[in-house]
């Protein structure tokens, strides 16, 4: 019998963590925890927190294809995606500002690991997307659209070391 690369044992640890962590989070004793009177921003930052979590589970449910990086990229891709997701919801609706910071460098280096992932198999780069304070929900309006006139203020930005070499 052949024994398991520290990579495949890597893996397959960490999609064991992220279902006992999903399942924990959905037991009506871990949710009981988390009631709120409903003045907060709670609700909002649960059911995205929710729909992350069920897209990633979704995502990283891949049918091994026979070659284990490009099976290893499908599953990770979609996990990394999924902490993109969870921070983008604490940055909209958290309040501590070292957590903020953490989600602001969460979206960064996830979004820079799934393009290296993609780029070590020769896949192609995912569209170019808004930064996460451009984004809302699908269930937020979208803001009005403020037109401006061409009018506006100019300014005259002449170069000074220009005016010296004359």
């Amino acid at each position: 019998m052949r024994t398991p690369s520290p990579r495949t044992v890597r893996t397959i640890l960490s999609v064991v963590i992220v279902l006992a962590i999903s399942a924990l989070c959905d037991s009506p004793a871990f949710t009981a925890g988390l009631q709120t009177d409903g003045t907060s921003n709670e609700a909002p930052f649960l059911a995205e927190n929710n729909t992350a979590m069920t897209r990633m589970m979704d995502g990283m449910s891949t049918r091994p294809t026979g070659d284990v990086d490009r099976d290893f990229v499908a599953m990770m891709v979609p996990h990394h995606q999924g902490a993109i997701d969870m921070a983008q919801a604490e940055l909209r609706y958290g309040h501590n500002e070292q957590l903020r910071r953490i989600a602001q460098e969460i979206v960064v280096e996830q979004q820079q690991e799934i393009v290296a992932m993609r780029v070590a198999l020769g896949q192609p780069l995912p569209p170019p997307a808004p930064a996460p304070d451009q984004q809302k929900p699908a269930s937020m309006p979208a803001a009005p659209v403020h037109r401006t006139s061409d009018h506006g203020m100019q300014m005259n930005m002449s170069n000074p070391m220009q005016k010296e070499q004359q």
